[in-house]
């Protein structure tokens, strides 16, 4: 596997409604008042040349960077419409970078997906220390679904090389829908330690696609709709319970971003250092949402 660098360009509409993503259907015209649009493609044949076009857009925005690492069933165009829309929506104010992976992006080809996600490892890893590299003062880690299993065995082998934290850069680690076996989770966060900043765990037990998941795996409970929260934050982590909150897809697995109040209360965690300080008060106004 090889590491591709591109900047896109991409406009938001004026009537875009907070948690959406308007997407224009087949055999409609493209229109960017009404649509997401991809305006600009450029790429780059080094990454040295991308590391320069990156460090400059680091230091316009203040030196934050948002490295969004996509799930299961996702293409490329859907990954960049979604972090568009994390990004945009939850007022996050940084550098957003997408971690593409080679996902087959048709809900047959689960294990196609892990496999390719089990490639792309290192590639990730190689893609956290360019960025550590760069200006930035913090790297956060936004991953969803699959795309938190990447992220997970990445964070154990930066721990295995003596490099966990990225040099004092890594920021927040919002693990949302995590497709990961329990027993896996518990072995990585082992092996990489307690962290200094506890990483988020966005769960809920009414997520279908992750009881499919489980299913497939051999009816072995996931993270993302594991119900003992309590054994999860002896590892060093918070756990949010999403259950109570709406989500906007048939699965309830993409609520992080597709519910309108919590993806700002994820940009509230991530331009805040102490906005999910208190796991139980953040379930508790999640609660609320589904009164």
């Amino acid at each position: 596997a090889t590491l591709n660098y591109a900047r896109v360009n991409v406009t938001v509409p004026p009537v875009h409604e907070t948690g959406q993503i308007e997407r224009r259907s087949r055999g409609k015209s493209d229109d960017p008042t009404k649509y997401f649009m991809a305006s600009e493609l450029v790429g780059y044949d080094t990454q040295p040349k991308f590391s320069s076009a990156l460090n400059a857009d680091i230091a316009a925005r203040g030196g934050r960077v948002m490295v969004f690492v996509h799930g299961y069933n996702t293409g490329f165009d859907d990954a960049v419409y979604r972090l568009t829309q994390i990004v945009h929506d939850s007022g996050y104010p940084g550098t957003p970078v997408l971690f593409s992976w080679a996902s087959g992006a048709k809900t047959t080809d689960y294990v196609y997906d892990k496999e390719s996600a089990s490639a792309a490892r290192d590639q990730l890893e190689v893609t956290l220390r360019m960025l550590a590299q760069t200006g930035a003062r913090r790297i956060d880690i936004v991953a969803h679904s699959m795309g938190t299993w990447v992220t997970m065995e990445t964070l154990r082998q930066l721990a295995i090389t003596g490099d966990r934290d990225l040099g004092g850069k890594l920021g927040d680690v919002v693990l949302a829908s995590p497709d990961i076996d329990v027993d896996v989770f518990k072995s990585q966060m082992r092996r990489y330690g307690k962290p200094d900043k506890p990483f988020i765990l966005l769960l809920s037990d009414d997520d279908r696609a992750l009881r499919l998941s489980g299913l497939i795996a051999g009816s072995r409970p996931r993270v993302g709709d594991y119900k003992d929260a309590a054994d999860l934050a002896t590892y060093g982590v918070t756990v949010v319970d999403l259950s109570s909150a709406k989500g906007s897809d048939s699965f309830n697995h993409t609520k992080f971003a597709d519910n309108p109040v919590l993806v700002k209360m994820i940009g509230q965690r991530l331009r805040e250092d102490d906005g999910f300080a208190s796991d139980q008060a953040v379930t508790d106004r999640i609660s609320q949402l589904g009164q």
